[in-house]
């Protein structure tokens, strides 16, 4: 019998091999954790469609930050979910509203220490759930809405944020925030843009997580899951308009488009590992098909192999403690 002259298997015999020879990293510093505080709660909520996530509480918002900066997480992410809402979102522009208090508490509480980044979009603001202003005709209205981001960037800036995160996908929404906040006084926020964000089943559970008012859907604004090209596109077109970083969303179903994203970027890539994602693992674990730990490690590194620099993830905080235990 002939036996092989190449044996690759000899890399792979122990796990110190492994670990030496391995082509991707996983770390806590490249996680970040998506935190939803909620008005008039004063105690977390539990949201029903994923297991182990609340809607925070301001105190328990900043315990949770606090957690993850202890982990080693390297940022947190935040979404506010007020009691009202109206038909342009103005809590989003209020700086006395939930989610910019709550920039302001978790900067007071960890802000020299993880960087604090906050989402820049209408749609937990407004009572039909789109990311904008409506025209008449009941479509968003691209350029009214990017007049609301602008006076948004400016009130998360004012709180104190460190990275703000357009991501209702309007054309030109980079440009106009990057005007805003340099114009204002602001040019040390950073701007991490959704970039190629589609319009994916896997969101649903986030929906419950911000209290969705959502009308119809969002197939005319955010990316239509056939295409790749057309991410390309929306990538070059936000670095041209001043990006920091860029971001790919969902995570698992575009490895593909995260990869050729990763390629093209000159700035550091992200992608967030989204809601549905995190639901299927947390029920399959739950049912016994798979070990958790296990597949949410693969998961996360996948994520990094494909080319994300960034990993904005739910379990952010919980990966973090697996990875030190396991570090050397």
């Amino acid at each position: 019998m002939r036996t092989p002259s190449a044996r690759p298997r000899r890399l792979r015999t122990t796990s110190a091999m492994r670990r030496l020879v391995a082509e991707t990293s996983l770390s806590p510093r490249q996680l970040v954790l998506p935190l939803f505080v909620a008005e008039g709660l004063s105690e977390p909520r539990h949201i029903r469609s994923m297991p182990g996530v609340v809607q925070h509480s301001r105190d328990s918002l900043r315990a949770a930050a606090a957690e993850a900066v202890e982990a080693g997480v390297g940022g947190v992410m935040l979404f506010g979910v007020p009691q009202h809402r109206d038909a342009r979102g103005s809590g989003g522009l209020d700086p006395e509203a939930i989610l910019n208090v709550a920039i302001g508490d978790v900067v007071a509480e960890v802000g020299d220490d993880t960087v604090v980044m906050s989402d820049l979009c209408l749609d937990e603001f407004t009572d039909h759930g789109h990311c904008g202003v409506l025209s008449d005709d009941g479509t968003v209205d691209n350029d009214a809405t990017l007049e609301q981001y602008a006076v948004m960037a400016l009130a998360q800036a004012a709180a104190g944020v460190h990275v703000v995160a357009p991501s209702g996908m309007m054309d030109g929404q980079v440009g106009v925030i990057r005007e805003a906040l340099d114009t204002g006084g602001y040019r040390d926020v950073a701007i991490l843009a959704y970039s190629a964000k589609y319009a994916s089943a896997f969101y649903g559970p986030f929906r419950e997580a911000v209290s969705s008012t959502l009308q119809g859907d969002r197939r005319t604004y955010q990316q239509d899951p056939a295409n790749r090209r057309e991410a390309r596109r929306e990538v070059s077109l936000d670095l041209a308009e001043g990006a920091d970083l860029v971001m790919v969303k969902p995570a698992l179903g575009y490895l593909d488009v995260l990869s050729e994203v990763a390629a093209l970027s000159d700035v550091p890539v992200a992608a967030y590992n989204v809601s549905g994602e995190y639901s299927m693992i947390e029920a399959a674990a739950a049912a016994g098909y798979l070990d958790r730990e296990t597949a949410v490690l693969e998961v996360l590194t996948s994520i990094r192999r494909a080319g994300a620099d960034i990993v904005l993830t739910y379990w952010a905080s919980e990966a973090a403690g697996w990875l030190s235990a396991l570090a050397p």
